[in-house]
């Protein structure tokens, strides 16, 4: 009876983790998805993979020193996507990803470089809010933060 204790506690936990491992598969396809079609300029697949107008932030440190938010709404954002001309390249690089999930709302933390016309521009964080309807990680909330020298 103690041997089927064990085996059922096992597995439970086992089962578990590969759910856990498959939502977190699941977070991070939707974040390497979002900078596919953000390198694509794909207007139509970008704004699918947000729910509604959802905000935007940026946090920086002006030539005085002083920390600075810029606010930005998605509309907004994949209109200046989409008006890059095709002539310029740009590519934001993701270092590694961090994903915490508890149940249908994620997070997903990329450290990142980006690049413009292949010139270092530069680096930071972006903090991706998630939340799950109907089987699909959608995009709630987008920050990031802004350095010309990384630390990472």
């Amino acid at each position: 009876m103690k041997r089927l204790t064990i085996i059922a506690i096992t597995l439970f936990f086992s089962s578990s983790l590969i759910a856990q491992n498959y939502e977190n598969d699941n977070v991070k396809q939707t974040v390497v998805d979002f900078f596919d079609a953000f390198h694509k300029q794909d207007t139509i697949k970008l704004k699918a993979m947000a729910k509604d107008n959802i905000n935007m932030q940026s946090i920086s440190v002006n030539h005085e020193g002083k920390t600075r938010l810029d606010e930005n709404d998605y509309s907004s954002f994949v209109k200046n996507i989409a008006s890059i001309p095709n002539d310029k390249t740009f590519e934001e690089k993701i270092l590694g990803f961090d994903i915490k999930i508890d149940g249908n709302m994620a997070n997903a933390w990329t450290p990142y470089e980006f690049w413009f016309d292949g010139n270092f521009s530069h680096c930071g964080t972006n903090s991706f809010q998630l939340i799950k309807q109907e089987k699909t990680w959608k995009i709630i909330y987008l920050v990031d933060t802004r350095r010309k020298k990384c630390l990472f």
